[in-house]
């Protein structure tokens, strides 16, 4: 496909590149793709569907999952089918409009990704640092108001990316070298001074995901002060197992964020294909891994796992 390099101020279509110098092997790349999409699909499912039925699980940890698991469905959604059409059926074309609402989709929920493990390490310092106050503290009526909040952040906060980003002018070319719509992939390609764009992006990043994590760290600090205060190596290890999940999630998700991030804005040596599947990896494999390291990790929704599996 040749690519418009016209003056178009203002281009009714992208083209999405796919992975910079792999186009010959798309298909394949297809393949781990679409299985990691079906696997955070079905465990993400399984997930809110068990935490939905099972009476048991209606505690604050749970609850927060299962928001993130509904929270990582629609991530995964919101990009993974554009994906494997471009690689299956060589459809690269995005509408400029719809390009932008994906750019918010991909932002907004990726903030209250972060949100909600914030809230999960909050759930966790109430848990062992005051257990006897956390029916108290965290009620029903707590939790709805977190999660509003956490959901309201990521709406309001990134709602002003798409009115930014169709605004610039694009003169220089309407191909996007991504996989799907990016905010600094497009921002790269306007032909103006977009230094105030890049530092609103950086601030915006710092004021969410970089703070919820500077929150999530000063929480486990307390955790970790209480934890060695107990009398004995097996309350130690009994209480930390309770956190094992959560850690892994945290890894999980903020690893390949913060890869993404750097090599967006400092990684201009990095190869266009390795900055890419970091990305990718960013979008996919947190909403995959969620389910099934709650799954294998905690008993109870593993044992209920188990007897629906059986029924």
């Amino acid at each position: 496909m040749r690519a418009q390099n016209r003056t178009n101020f203002h281009p009714a279509t992208f083209f999405l590149l796919g992975i910079p110098g792999l186009e010959e092997v798309h298909i394949w790349i297809s393949i781990p793709f679409c299985l990691v999409y079906l696997l955070a699909l079905i465990g993400n499912c399984a997930l809110i569907f068990i935490i939905k039925t099972d009476s048991s699980l209606h505690q604050p940890m749970y609850l927060f999952l299962s928001m993130l698991s509904l929270n990582d469905l629609m991530l995964s959604t919101t990009t993974l089918p554009k994906i494997l059409s471009l690689f299956w059926f060589n459809d690269r074309e995005i509408n400029f409009k719809v390009c932008l609402v994906q750019i918010f989709f991909i932002h907004s929920l990726s903030t209250m990704e972060s949100g909600f493990l914030l809230a999960m390490a909050f759930d966790r310092y109430v848990a062992i640092c005051n257990p006897l106050r956390h029916s108290t503290i965290l009620t029903h009526g707590v939790i709805m108001a977190l999660s509003l909040a956490i959901v309201l952040r990521g709406v309001i906060l990134l709602t002003p990316h798409p009115f930014l980003l169709s605004g610039l002018p694009y003169c220089k070319t309407n191909v996007i070298a991504h996989t799907y719509c990016e905010f600094m992939a497009l921002i790269k390609l306007a032909c103006a001074n977009t230094r105030i764009y890049r530092l609103y992006g950086l601030i915006l990043a710092f004021l969410t995901g970089g703070l919820d994590f500077m929150l999530i760290i000063c929480s486990y600090v307390f955790i970790l002060h209480a934890v060695f205060l107990l009398p004995s190596k097996t309350a130690r290890a009994k209480t930390l197992s309770t956190c094992g999940s959560h850690v892994w999630a945290i890894l999980v998700f903020y690893t390949p964020a913060f890869f993404s991030f750097i090599t967006h804005r400092f990684g201009h040596s990095i190869a266009p294909h390795i900055h890419i599947f970091i990305a990718n990896i960013y979008i996919l494999i947190p909403p995959m891994l969620n389910p099934i390291i709650y799954g294998v990790k905690t008993k109870n929704i593993w044992e209920r796992f188990l007897k629906i599996f059986k029924k």
